[in-house]
């Protein structure tokens, strides 16, 4: 068997690929923009063209061709068909896994947060848990659900959709149709909105983050609102799974105590009766998704978890402070 596989993370403007050994090197890693103003069509030929070109740095670096290919990708997956059923935002329906590879060998496709959140499972903040959320705040909200080791999807594909709890039922209409949801409120895309139209100033979600600290008072407002719809969510989602602990990623987290601190007093306050999960911060970032994709391609090669060996010096990851 060939000692490496190629693993592509492929987000809503750029896609991260690498070649990654079976010992857990990264050999190599290049990005390539997605392409999803060309169309859907466009997008699948520029997967399937960056997978043939990492595949052919490996065949140079190895001598052969990869062992298997894992492909992170947004919007619905169908794990049993191995099918891309349907991403919004780059427009595809039903797309097989093998038209996204110019190669004869075996792929694995993953929805990408729950890609990630396997990721962090095996080799990252989780590794010693079985029961946890992860939870990257970005431009969107989406968590991970990991249940006994394994991230969840649900029935349809659709789990781990907590961006769309509706936290403020009386609040804002988000782009799903939804009152109130939490991805309206606590995205790092909303803050930044959300403060620009309460200040009349345009910022991102780092700098709300840093006119909060100094005291600013509509983007400590539109801070604390953040904080208490995650706190929201957050406790309903203990009190159904009873996470062991909920790790927190994506662009918000990087604010570290700022937003921990505060979340972790509120979430206990809603818990009255019960210990709220501890709060700790993901560690692979942004590789985590092309990571994710890497442990696919090796379960495709028949290999199992072949990370779970890996970066033994990753830390385990304190609480968030």
């Amino acid at each position: 068997m060939s000692d490496y596989v190629v693993a592509v993370d492929v987000g809503g403007t750029s896609m991260k690929g690498g070649i990654v050994t079976r010992s857990g090197e990264v050999a190599a890693t290049g990005r390539r923009p997605t392409g999803g103003e060309g169309g859907p069509a466009n997008v699948v030929e520029t997967i399937r063209s960056f997978v043939g070109d990492l595949a052919a740095r490996g065949f140079e670096l190895f001598g052969t061709g990869p062992a298997a290919v894992g492909i992170a990708v947004p919007g619905l997956v169908d794990d049993a068909t191995a099918t891309a059923l349907y991403a919004a935002n780059l427009g595809w329906r039903d797309v097989p896994a093998a038209d996204f590879v110019p190669l004869d060998v075996p792929v694995l496709l993953g929805h990408d947060v729950r890609t990630g959140g396997l990721a962090e499972s095996v080799l990252g903040a989780g590794r010693e848990l079985s029961d946890f959320l992860f939870l990257p705040i970005g431009t969107g909200i989406a968590g991970a659900m990991i249940i006994n080791g394994a991230p969840y999807g649900g029935t349809s594909g659709w789990g781990g959709e907590i961006g769309h709890i509706p936290v403020f039922p009386e609040g804002e209409t988000c782009a799903c149709g939804q009152i109130g949801c939490l991805e309206t409120y606590a995205s790092a895309s909303a803050v930044g909105r959300r403060y620009s139209a309460r200040a009349g100033a345009s910022a991102t979600a780092e700098q709300v983050a840093a006119l909060t600290v100094s005291g600013d008072p509509a983007a400590t407002r539109v801070w604390d609102e953040a904080v208490e719809a995650l706190s929201l969510a957050l406790a309903t989602y203990t009190l159904l799974l009873d996470p062991s602990a909920i790790v927190l990623g994506g662009g918000l987290a990087e604010a570290g105590p700022l937003l921990s601190d505060p979340l972790t007093v509120r979430l206990a306050k809603r818990l009255t009766f019960r210990e709220a999960p501890p709060l700790r911060r993901a560690v692979l970032g942004v590789n985590a998704g092309m990571l994710g994709a890497s442990l696919l391609g090796w379960r495709a090669a028949g290999v199992g978890d072949a990370g779970a060996s890996w970066a033994p010096d990753v830390p385990r990851t304190p609480m968030v402070s």
